[in-house]
């Protein structure tokens, strides 16, 4: 199983101005060396929000860390699950295909050296068309279609093709990186994108700068169908998350999760998610989905098993009151 570097990866050392956090957790007993954050392709939220986590972690620690390009969550669900990497991201319905053993990379196999690590943010499942494409509701998207639904894997290839047969849709399947993807629907060689990212969606936001499009909302009937039929609930874009809109746009949403792996120490997991939980504004600086980045969230995970470091530290700074079968291990 192999996933590629990129140039970004943060090589970052300690820095004076962090050294007074870091001796806030002298304990580093077992911690890895360095650490990699398992997130999605270039392009999509994964990305600019789990480099942006990865690198702030990296500075306040002292410990050399990065995002690193993958798949999306049924990757990082197994890379995290098999020590590839330490660190990664997921959705709820990924993760329980993956507990389950049904994720598609290693079938029959439970992953379940995955544990919870901190609450992130919903993703939005929302459809967006070229204006000049005249498509501007589900029921406008003309027979064959052909929708690019993200990397193959991820969460929105896993579930938007299904959402779009059940609401009766045909089309030709596509998959790809978010911007290559965007750039694919800009050129003519796509009809539609369909994608499940933390909103604003970088190949969106890239998308309105250069061009008109059309972002397409579901009617209360499509809706309620999706939400019966999916692990998702309701949702709406804001209406200042992206220039086209003038209105909020009715959407389903399903909640994503930090995870990590489970026999990382738990000083070190205590650790990384005091940084990212004890300034908002810093995480929200990095990318406006972690506005729900938020202690009060824990408990949106009612799948993975706890990481102990992490189900400490939302005992003790949040009130958390979680049950002692779902944490894994001893705290």
């Amino acid at each position: 199983m192999k996933f590629t570097k990129v140039t970004a990866f943060a090589l970052t050392t300690a820095l004076t101005s962090t050294v007074a956090f870091a001796d806030g957790h002298m304990d580093r007993e077992g911690w890895p060396e360095s650490f990699t954050v398992g997130t999605a392709s270039q392009g999509g939220t994964y990305f600019a929000y789990g480099s942006g986590w990865a690198n702030l972690v990296a500075e306040e620690l002292g410990i050399t860390g990065g995002g690193e390009v993958t798949g999306g969550p049924m990757q990082n669900m197994a890379l995290v699950h098999t020590g590839e990497a330490q660190f990664g991201m997921t959705t709820m319905g990924p993760a329980a295909e993956s507990l389950q053993g049904t994720n598609p990379i290693a079938p029959g196999l439970p992953m379940t050296n995955a544990c919870a690590m901190f609450p992130m943010y919903q993703t939005p499942f929302s459809v967006t068309a070229l204006a000049s494409s005249g498509i501007t509701s589900i029921s406008d998207i003309p027979a064959g279609a052909r929708i690019g639904f993200g990397p193959a894997g991820s969460t929105s290839d896993t579930y938007f093709p299904r959402m779009m047969e059940t609401l009766g849709v045909d089309f030709e399947r596509r998959n790809g990186g978010w911007s290559d993807l965007g750039g694919q629907l800009q050129d003519g060689l796509l009809d539609v994108i369909a994608f499940a990212a933390g909103v604003p969606v970088p190949a969106v936001s890239q998308l309105e700068v250069q061009t008109d499009v059309n972002i397409i909302e579901f009617t209360e009937e499509e809706q309620a169908t999706i939400m019966e039929a999916f692990p998702v609930s309701q949702f709406n874009i804001a209406a200042d998350t992206y220039t086209t809109l003038e209105a909020p746009a009715r959407s389903v949403s399903m909640w994503n999760f930090a995870i990590a792996n489970c026999d990382l120490p738990a000083s070190f997991v205590y650790a990384v998610v005091d940084v990212v939980m004890s300034d908002n504004e810093r995480m929200v600086n990095i990318h406006r989905a972690a506005r729900s980045t938020l202690p009060e969230n824990w408990d949106r995970n009612g799948v993975l098993m706890w990481h102990p470091g992490a189900a400490q530290w939302f005992t003790e700074n949040a009130g958390a009151e979680i049950a002692a079968d779902m944490i894994h291990g001893d705290m």
